[in-house]
């Protein structure tokens, strides 16, 4: 039992190291990288001579991005066209912002001239309704005068010796 509890505590101990080590050993590796990236770019500080020959083509696509930036007329350059290119873009969105804009009012203006439609249509039927509702209140009000004279003259001939279901035909 005592060795198999070692064993046992041995291969999780291992266990744990390599999940440290696989945790811990990218963000590590990178930035041990970045370190000795950095260090040789701090030791050759200064750019290399921007002296070009060229002959070839293929020399012109070779030179260093660096040697431009440390050159002020480049630089203001690079920074004119990276102006112009943001003006340019912002240009850009501003006219595809009026665009969304007029088109959002065009549905706008459509969807208040579809409300007004709606709105007409729901006031003819209102209108429609009451007109129904007091027909209807006048006829229930006609078939209850007829009720009551009718109950009236049943009254009477009831008075006068008729029954119902009972007719006298005199010829």
């Amino acid at each position: 039992m005592a060795v198999r509890s070692g064993v046992l505590k041995a291969v999780v101990g291992a266990m744990a190291l390599c999940l440290a080590a696989y945790i811990v050993g990218p963000p590590l590796y990178w930035h041990l990288v970045e370190g000795l990236a950095a260090f040789s770019r701090s030791s050759s500080s200064s750019c290399p001579s921007c002296d070009c020959d060229c002959v070839d083509s293929m020399q012109l696509l070779s030179v260093p991005e660096d040697c431009s930036k440390h050159d002020p007329e480049v630089s203001k350059d690079t920074q004119k066209n990276f102006v112009e290119l943001l003006s340019e873009e912002l240009k850009l969105r501003e006219a595809e912002t009026l665009r969304k804009h007029q088109h959002a009012d065009m549905a706008l203006l459509e969807a208040k001239k579809m409300t007004s439609q709606y709105q007409k249509e729901a006031d003819k039927c209102n209108s429609g309704m009451e007109t129904c509702e007091e027909a209807r209140e006048k006829a229930e009000a006609a078939l209850l005068a007829q009720k009551q004279l009718t109950a009236k003259w049943v009254l009477r001939a009831s008075q006068r010796g008729w029954k119902e279901g009972i007719t006298n035909h005199q010829s």
